[in-house]
């Protein structure tokens, strides 16, 4: 007979969790995507734009990758892989990264995880000190949750609209003699924009000046935490640029964030990898082997093999672009069809990844006070479900939403548009 251990918990007690625990803000996309259950489970069509995920329906991930993991699982690869990575696969990326980016690192540079999370959470654990300060952009992707993991103090550097929501060496600059780690994202999530080869060359000078003042002064150096894992996902003519290839001295303070979930759509299949100097690299592994944040050894092995077939490679990417730009097209396009019908909606144009920054301005019609009421608005009335910028770190209320296209069909956002177009105008009107 089994033991009913229910009774025994009592109400939740907040004392049996540590101060970071206690503090620590769950996911508001997580929330949000339970209402977006409840609605279906009634019957309710919407179009789900919330999730940084892939539908395999619409994105699935390369039949290479697919018949590479198999044969590796047929094949016994199912036991521990070294902690920073299967030899093949560390090559293989040193092999994509000189030939896709002109960077060519020693194999010691190169450290394969369990997607990119843990290396974010490898950087900040391995570099960092409690009371450390480290600066980032807002909105950006979850800088604020591991600052606090860490006992860091955070300077949030508030970006504008009009630059793409990138930051500027004017806006960093004030903040960085005191920083030991700046975060940078492009193409960024949430926004789906670029920083521009001038900004980052700026910005990078800048930190290559801090440096060579701490070096004269004796001072630990500041580091740079540059997340790249859309860098494949881009637009038009836009065109990925590093910090090292405008500033080649920084490479011994840099850190890239890389892997295979957005670019090949494998969200799930958990292979990451960091490229930095070796000084931190060994430590990170030595941080990530004890928290056993290692990849599967048959998908390590998988995708070593996929990364060098050049040509499936390029197939694949090229389609993949075409249906996310198909996508993040339709949408601008229809909210500046709205725009110039004189409805308060505006969205800034695609340029990577898999996001459109959307613009509601409807703060103060009617009863709509916050982002909360507008995103509720919209998905109630409209079956149109998106995440305010809110959930990346920027406070006030200003109406600016991400879109992410990676888990729903054309159709679906051709079905959209006119029901978002109803509403706009019933609300304006």
């Amino acid at each position: 007979m089994a033991l009913e251990l229910t009774s025994l918990f009592g109400p939740r007690r907040d004392d049996t969790v540590g101060t970071m625990a206690q503090g620590l803000q769950g996911s508001e996309i997580l929330r949000i995507a339970a209402e977006i259950r409840e609605l279906v489970a009634q019957g309710r069509q919407v179009c789900n734009l919330t999730v940084g995920d892939f539908d395999p329906r619409h994105f699935p991930i390369p039949q290479a990758l697919v018949s590479g993991i198999t044969a590796g699982l047929a094949a016994g690869e199912t036991n521990y892989p070294p902690s920073d990575g299967m030899p093949a696969l560390r090559q293989a990326v040193q092999r994509f990264y000189e030939r896709a980016l002109g960077l060519k690192y020693p194999l010691e540079s190169v450290l394969i995880t369990a997607g990119a999370r843990p290396i974010i959470y490898g950087v900040f654990r391995t570099v960092l000190n409690p009371g450390d300060t480290v600066v980032y952009p807002v909105p950006s992707w979850n800088n604020n949750h591991y600052v606090h993991m860490m006992g860091a103090r955070p300077v949030e550097v508030k970006t504008d609209a009009a630059l793409g929501f990138m930051p500027t060496v004017e806006q960093l600059a004030p903040h960085l003699s005191e920083a030991r780690l700046l975060c940078l994202c492009s193409p960024l999530n949430p926004t789906g924009t670029m920083i521009s080869p001038e900004a980052l060359r700026d910005i990078g000078q800048r930190v290559l000046a801090e440096n060579r003042r701490r070096e004269a002064a004796g001072a630990r150096p500041l580091l740079v935490l540059f997340d790249q894992i859309y860098w494949t996902l881009t637009f038009g003519e836009r065109r990925h640029v590093t910090p090292l290839e405008l500033v080649p001295e920084l490479a011994p303070y840099t850190v890239f964030v890389d892997g295979i979930s957005k670019a090949f759509a494998a969200t799930g299949v958990r292979v990451g990898w960091a490229l930095g100097p070796p000084s931190i690299i060994s430590r990170m592994k030595d941080v990530l082997g004890h928290v056993g944040a290692w990849a599967p050894k048959a998908e390590q092995v998988a995708v070593a093999r996929f990364l060098d077939d050049t040509a499936a490679t390029s197939t694949f990417l090229d389609a993949m672009r075409q249906h996310l730009n198909e996508r993040l097209v339709a949408l601008h396009q229809g909210f500046t069809a709205m725009r110039e019908a004189g409805l308060p909606v505006r969205s800034i144009e695609p340029q990577g990844a898999i996001y459109l920054s959307v613009q509601f301005n409807l703060v103060g019609q009617g009863a709509l006070r916050t982002n909360t009421d507008i995103r509720k608005l919209l998905l109630e009335r409209a079956g149109f479900a998106l995440v305010p910028f809110q959930a990346f770190g920027l406070q006030e209320d200003t109406g600016w939403f991400r879109l992410s296209v990676g888990a729903v069909s054309m159709e679906e956002i051709r079905a959209a548009l006119p029901r978002v177009e109803a509403v706009l105008r019933e609300v304006a009107g």
